[in-house]
């Protein structure tokens, strides 16, 4: 049992429901796919990956083609990015000579996963961002924030309090506010307090960031996310969970079930200019693979084929790209240092 007899801040609640090494979510059961609790991108389409590895390639091309080159997959799920990159850059061997491929994950059982499905030595598996070797380094990734503990607070009258949940024999009883001492508070209203009646602060995340940034500064580089989120200030509680592909109740079947928030990327955008990076105009994941050239790869792959396999490659063209399913609801943000600039799928 998780949820014992204890009171448990926001993102403690989320960090053992998913990551506890016993009992965790992450550490029993892949989750990805028709048969697990929800789907990626990536699952959805190869499309999608091959994408993401051309803008890949461009970035090099950008940066002038160094001779080692490294690329840091964050949280790279079930792999199935990462396996279709391979086959991509198989196709451009003066990259595919340069390249060395890192997998940054916490979860043992997905690393197994993982493991099953790619083979090779160009890749390696970290959980420290120093054991980095080669080259500019470039971050992806995708759904990877949307999976990190963050923290609630409430504000009452320009007093923050902090969310807190309560549980007996790991059922949830009552939620409970805590008055945060001043460093807290000063740190809250800095980033995030306006008018907002929640505020959901990525305090775990962001210390993740600033280690990446930390490296973006020292060398040419950069940092890709992809995520489900929102750039207007939402002031509410985005806490969900998903069981079987359908919402579940938050506190049903913890550590059996996935637990998610949406990303903040006005947020996200304001932290990566007090890091001093330079950072792209926030767009929708439509409006990137439209750009990247999603659609005329599509209608050319599409050319020869069976109404069987036109119809479900834009079924699944339509979940990527659809205002009403992930084309808008999915943002993309790209952040480099001022030497690095690079617009392809921004603009």
């Amino acid at each position: 049992m998780i949820l014992k007899n204890q009171i448990l801040s926001v993102e403690k609640f989320i960090q053992l429901a998913l990551y506890d090494k016993k009992f965790g979510y992450y550490t029993k059961k892949n989750s990805f796919g028709k048969s697990g609790d929800f789907i990626t991108s990536p699952l959805i389409s190869k499309l999608f990956s091959e994408m993401v590895s051309i803008w890949i390639i461009s970035f090099w091309i950008k940066l002038g083609k160094p001779k080692k080159f490294s690329l840091v997959e964050l949280g790279p799920g079930d792999g199935e990015f990462c396996k279709v990159l391979i086959d991509v850059v198989k196709k451009f061997p003066e990259f595919n000579k340069s390249l060395k491929i890192y997998l940054f994950e916490n979860s043992t059982s997905l690393i197994q996963v993982q493991k099953k499905r790619l083979k090779g030595k160009k890749i390696s598996w970290i959980k420290n961002f120093n054991e980095i070797q080669t080259g500019p380094v470039l971050f992806f990734g995708n759904e990877f924030l949307d999976a990190i503990p963050i923290k609630q607070f409430k504000n009452k009258g320009n007093i923050i309090y902090e969310r807190f949940l309560s549980f007996e024999n790991g059922k949830f009883i009552k939620e409970i506010f805590k008055k945060v001492d001043p460093k807290t508070f000063k740190k809250i209203k800095y980033w995030n307090l306006n008018n907002k009646k929640i505020i959901e602060y990525p305090e775990m995340g962001f210390k993740i960031l600033e280690s990446i940034c930390k490296i973006i500064k020292k060398n040419k580089g950069g940092i890709l996310l992809i995520d489900y989120g929102y750039t207007s200030s939402r002031g509410m509680d985005t806490l969900q969970s998903l069981k079987r592909h359908k919402r579940n109740e938050l506190f049903e079947s913890v550590g059996k079930a996935d637990i998610t928030h949406l990303v903040d990327f006005s947020l996200l955008k304001r932290f990566f200019k007090m890091k001093n990076l330079f950072s792209n105009k926030i767009v929708t994941q439509s409006f990137f693979l439209k750009k990247l050239g999603i659609i005329e790869r599509a209608e050319i792959l599409n050319k020869n084929s069976l109404f069987t396999e036109k119809s479900d490659m834009y079924y699944r063209l339509e979940r990527l790209l659809s205002d009403k399913k992930m084309g808008e609801l999915f943002k993309v943000i790209y952040a480099s240092n001022s030497k690095n600039i690079f617009s392809l799928g921004f603009q």
